[in-house]
């Protein structure tokens, strides 16, 4: 069987979020007196949703029980400053036109809120991405598969056919429980040799890649 169907990861895989989440971390803390994270110590929380980003940027001394606060307060600041910075990566649209031209079938699913989701999608992708799933009720976040089976049944198509692009361990375990070839790309929040060290296949140093990578597995 051809694959004939592709699902993307969105932040640090299509685009490149990560200043504006940066500075909407940021501002939650120093808004509550709290020590400011690094840029690479927020880099490498993200992919897990907002829960589990700001968790770990918070204090330790932070109860749980508070922590919905600070993500209302995050996610208040983001959805007014989600597209400061935010930009494709480099050959992103390019490679997009080109997969769609070539008759497939794509979309992103997204541990981003389905908030966030929608607005960048239609801002940065117009109706390239038809199909774009965030967080939402109902459907578990990524690495469980709930949201790119949702992705696929709106798709009409299966497992079997489709591959599952990201920049994460996230992602990568994503495709895993999804029964998905995964390809990892190296441009996000993550380096290259963590898909070395998770036994990823095909991986994308550029967006041109991609294509040429689908293509050799069709052959």
């Amino acid at each position: 069987m051809k694959y004939t169907t592709i699902v993307f990861d969105c932040d640090g895989t299509l685009l490149d979020t990560s200043t504006d989440l940066f500075n909407s971390v940021n501002y939650v803390l120093r808004k509550h007196n709290f020590p400011e994270r690094s840029m690479a110590e927020v880099k490498a929380k993200l992919g897990n949703a907002v829960a589990y980003l700001m968790r770990h940027c918070l204090p330790s001394t932070v109860a749980d029980s508070d922590l919905e606060s600070y993500i209302d307060e995050f996610k208040a600041y983001y959805g007014e400053h989600l597209k400061d910075t935010t930009a494709p990566y480099d050959g992103i649209l390019d490679m997009l036109d080109l997969l769609r031209k070539k008759g497939y079938k794509i979309a992103i699913v997204s541990n981003k809120i389905q908030e966030g989701v929608t607005p960048l999608n239609k801002e940065y992708f117009g109706d390239r991405l038809p199909i774009a799933i965030g967080e939402r009720p109902g459907l578990q976040r990524k690495p469980a598969p709930d949201m790119v089976l949702q992705a696929l049944k709106e798709l009409n198509s299966t497992p079997e056919e489709s591959i599952y692009i990201g920049d994460s361990e996230v992602d990568v375990a994503t495709a895993e429980n999804s029964g998905l070839l995964c390809i990892g790309v190296t441009w996000g929040f993550r380096e290259e040799s963590l898909h070395q060290e998770l036994g990823v296949q095909h991986i994308a140093r550029n967006a041109e890649d991609i294509l040429s990578i689908v293509e050799n597995l069709n052959k």
